[in-house]
């Protein structure tokens, strides 16, 4: 089994691109990747590519070269790219190649994701009921929570205010404007607790990362950063997730917990070694639940943390430096590897504005995606 280094990463910005189709971003961020990995893409030996909207991510090989590579297609919800990644880090630690890449590309339409009976295999009652409707679903989840754990909307807007204010110093986010939290609070309400402003949207985008034998990185790189871990966990009984709300509900049964769980062990490390974070922050109810199932507080620790300022860029648990998915937006196949686009550049100290104090050594990033598959990757210097 051998490591496995990131030696490139790179990303087409998030947003509305007209006409503009998903493949054309993704050979984008995959050329450079590879220019700031310092290869061509003649030398890249095989690819997975992961995707919601786009049939045959494949495709993008007609726009960087046909040279002939395995490329595999993958798609796991919102978990796809944290599956893209692990698959092309296991496909290294194999032995069978030495040097590949990872792409994620997408391209929705505006509004919430729905039950699509064709598309999920679900009845079409769900989406009747909103028990896909994701909106509808998030607001249920956090809604509880907030009652069982003591978090206010207030916090809510704190989550979503800073991830705002993040987002306007990333010139790749699709909303760069920053929003207070009376702003964020008295927007139009989608789904209790919820508004408009502490979700993230659907929209377009690519991101890409080159890997590598750990041993052959320094012929690339001066500064490597080690993938220490790719886990991707489903739901066990009792999740409350978006096709079980009718379960028993045990909340240490979450997807996330697993492949956190499994992540630390793989790693070696545990959440108090953790420098900066990335989490599926769907909507702002999101992210709080995601610091407690990722281990770096106890549930209902949230409210404390948060007012403290502890997750901000200059708190002692960044999270979500490059605004998340509410000032990024989410394109599906694309958003695992934006993750790993960010904190690549905090681990380098190359975030500019919003690099981290400290030379930060170990990153974390993880994703949820309905109806309940998490995947969760660890990074270091």
């Amino acid at each position: 089994m051998s490591d496995v280094a990131i030696i490139g990463v790179g990303i087409h910005p998030f947003g509305r691109f007209g006409a503009k189709p998903a493949i054309e971003m993704g050979a984008e961020a995959a050329r450079s990747a590879c220019a700031d990995a310092g290869i061509t893409w003649s030398q890249v030996q095989f690819a997975f590519g992961g995707s919601s909207e786009v049939d045959f991510p494949d495709a993008v090989l007609s726009l960087l070269g046909l040279t002939g590579i395995p490329f595999m297609n993958v798609y796991n919800g919102c978990a796809t790219a944290a599956t893209a990644l692990e698959m092309a880090a296991d496909t290294i630690r194999s032995g069978k190649y030495d040097l590949g890449i990872a792409i994620g590309m997408d391209k929705h339409l505006p509004g919430a994701f729905t039950a699509d009976p064709a598309v999920i295999g679900v009845p079409s009652w769900y989406g009747e009921v909103g028990q896909f409707l994701t909106t509808k679903f998030f607001g249920m989840k956090i809604n509880r929570y907030m009652h069982d754990h003591g978090i206010s909307a207030r916090i809510l807007a704190r989550v979503a205010a800073k991830n705002y204010r993040n987002g306007a110093l990333n010139p790749n986010a699709f909303r760069r404007k920053p929003l207070s939290e009376e702003e964020i609070l008295s927007s139009r309400m989608l789904n209790y607790p919820l508004t408009q402003y502490m979700f993230c949207a659907p929209d377009e985008g690519a991101a890409a990362a080159v890997l590598c034998r750990a041993d052959l990185a320094y012929r690339y790189t001066s500064k490597p950063i080690y993938l220490r871990a790719t886990t991707v966990r489903t739901r066990r009984y009792g999740a409350y997730e978006v096709h079980s709300t009718w379960a028993a509900i045990e909340e240490d049964q979450a997807p996330t917990v697993y492949a956190s769980r499994a992540a630390y062990e793989e790693a070696g490390i545990g959440p108090e070694d953790v420098d900066v974070v990335q989490l599926q922050d769907t909507d702002a109810g999101a992210e709080v639940i995601h610091m407690a199932e990722n281990g770096f507080c106890a549930d209902g620790d949230q409210e404390k943390l948060l007012s403290e300022g502890t997750t901000e860029i200059g708190g002692s648990l960044p999270i979500n430096t490059d605004g998340g998915l509410i000032a990024n937006g989410e394109p599906i196949g694309a958003s695992g590897l934006r993750q790993v686009h960010e904190l690549v550049l905090q681990l380098r100290g190359q975030a500019g504005e919003r690099q981290v104090p400290g030379a930060p050594r170990v990153g974390y990033a993880q994703l949820y995606g309905a109806p309940g598959v998490a995947g969760v990757s660890i990074l270091t210097t």
